[in-house]
């Protein structure tokens, strides 16, 4: 449940504002119960349903197992609150999420994470390399963005859309890996495999890139075309990754 400084704010708002609360808190606790998180930096963003351009953010200064649906800060495009509210954003934070939720549509959930494998893999030149089924399956529907500094720069935000395109996700060179979905589950099922492949990457060049055995071309171009339907899996895994939270990190939906 929420806590004394978090008390719930679930008769104050919507009933599509209380549910777009309660996935993205969930995304938060999924984040933080896979080992992916990064203290109190990065943000996954939900935008509220409804035509004022708002958006779902966590506070600054919260652990993502802490995070719960009323602690969440409603901001508005520019990143400014827009709701009576104790905690407060980082505003260079939502600079990358408020580029995506701009640009695109599609873009109702935004994940951008900091994992060591995930940062690895956009560190090396070649990229994602289709090395695991994984890989194979997102190769195509991955795109890249090269690494300008700490997110400060406004400007920096076209740029960052522009290589996104209609991508559903994105390796950020030298800094991460960023998820997009139309649901939260879709944002869920893409980050996950991202993040697995960048594991199963680093593991493998551990001994050395000469030893790396790469997929067949016709397996290549035969998962590309399977690869478009991992959406369709998303509805199927979102159900167990809550029950998982019950069981390993109730009170999200506080």
């Amino acid at each position: 449940m929420a806590d004394g400084a978090n008390p719930s704010i679930k008769s104050r708002v919507s009933e599509a504002e209380w549910q777009a609360r309660v996935e993205l808190a969930a995304l938060y606790r999924l984040v933080a119960l896979h080992g992916w998180d990064d203290m109190i930096f990065t943000h996954i963003s939900a935008r509220v349903p409804g035509p004022e351009h708002h958006f779902l953010i966590n506070p600054y200064g919260f652990y993502f197992d802490e995070i719960t649906a009323s602690s969440l800060v409603k901001v508005d495009l520019e990143g400014n609150i827009v709701q009576d509210t104790t905690n407060f954003i980082n505003p260079a934070g939502f600079t990358i999420h408020s580029a995506v939720h701009a640009a695109r549509e599609d873009a109702k959930f935004v994940i951008h994470l900091h994992t060591v494998n995930g940062v690895g893999v956009a560190a090396q030149a070649e990229g994602l390399l289709p090395i695991s089924q994984n890989a194979c399956l997102l190769q195509h529907q991955v795109a890249y963005h090269g690494y300008e500094g700490l997110a400060l720069n406004h400007d920096e935000r076209e740029r960052l859309v522009a290589d996104l395109g209609d991508k559903p996700m994105m390796l950020l060179r030298n800094h991460g890996t960023l998820a997009v979905g139309e649901t939260a589950a879709q944002a869920w099922i893409g980050i996950f495999f991202l993040e697995r492949a960048c594991a199963q990457q680093v593991a493998a060049l551990s001994g050395g890139r000469e030893h790396v055995l790469l997929a067949p071309d016709a397996a290549q171009e035969e998962t590309k075309e399977q690869g478009r339907g991992i959406g369709f899996v998303s509805a199927l895994a979102w159900p167990g990754a809550l029950r998982q939270l019950e069981r390993k990190s109730p009170g999200y939906d506080a």
